[in-house]
């Protein structure tokens, strides 16, 4: 298994790491993928697969909800950290009109940038979107195409069928376990095979049946990847397999 998507960095998971990493291995995780949310977070992402560089690679980027608090020429130090051996894409960036935290025009501005900088570094992107589906596909098809995900999918069955007719990965999280989110799980089984990632992005969203543990890690990630499996048709094994090569691939880790 492979956690797409999980924050290391954070202190709730950063303060028990080697207990993170020892929990994950058990549970069969062989790779795990810490997403920078910020300029310093991406550094410190960084720094961590650069000490555990056997089991950990790094996003780096700037999160919408952080764009307000970072100069947009501090994007210059994301594009040189995204040309590091261990940095697997940009991001996470994108859109999120669900918080609002950052003005809607900034936040484009820095997802523009950070698509320019995948596609300098041949990388591809971490795409964060929160009810913004069409702009974030609007701002994508107005580059030139760069592979990427869009992580931690919450939106209906017609929002991920326009991401995969646009060509992307679409990650699920914890959510997908939970009892009333029928309508994800719909979702979910009209993504291609070739197309689905497993994540945790822990310290958030806990799946069922741990869902009452606060700080998710990456260990988690049996738990979604089992019921991913139970809605595709497919056995846990064989949903690994498939899910385990989509990130190999998108991610050029082989």
């Amino acid at each position: 298994m492979i956690d797409s998507h999980c924050h290391l960095t954070d202190p709730r998971l950063g303060q028990q790491l080697a207990a993170v990493l020892t929990r994950a291995k058990l549970s069969g995780i062989e790779l795990l993928v810490t997403i920078g949310t910020s300029v310093s977070d991406s550094e410190a992402s960084v720094l961590l697969c650069e000490s555990h560089n056997e089991t950990i690679r790094a996003v780096v980027g700037v999160h919408p909800n952080h764009c307000q608090d970072e100069a947009i020429s501090l994007l210059d130090r994301v594009a040189e950290l995204a040309r590091h051996g261990h940095v697997v894409a940009v991001g996470e960036t994108g859109l999120d009109y669900h918080y609002d935290r950052a003005d809607r025009s900034r936040q484009r501005a820095f997802f523009e940038r950070q698509i320019d900088i995948a596609i300098a570094v041949k990388k591809p992107l971490v795409v964060h979107c929160r009810e913004a589906i069409d702009d974030a596909l609007s701002i994508l098809k107005n580059h030139p195409f760069v592979p990427g995900v869009f992580h931690c999918f919450t939106g209906s069955p017609d929002e991920v069928e326009k991401i995969v007719e646009a060509g992307y990965y679409v990650g699920f999280t914890g959510p997908i376990t939970y009892k009333k989110n029928d309508d994800l799980r719909e979702a979910a089984g009209r993504v291609p095979l070739d197309r689905l990632l497993v994540e945790t992005d822990a310290p958030y969203l806990s799946p069922e049946p741990v869902r009452s543990q606060k700080i998710c890690e990456p260990a988690f990630v049996a738990y979604t990847l089992a019921r991913l499996a139970e809605v595709k048709g497919l056995s846990v094994e064989e949903a690994d397999r498939i899910t385990t090569a989509n990130t190999r691939r998108l991610y050029q880790l082989d």
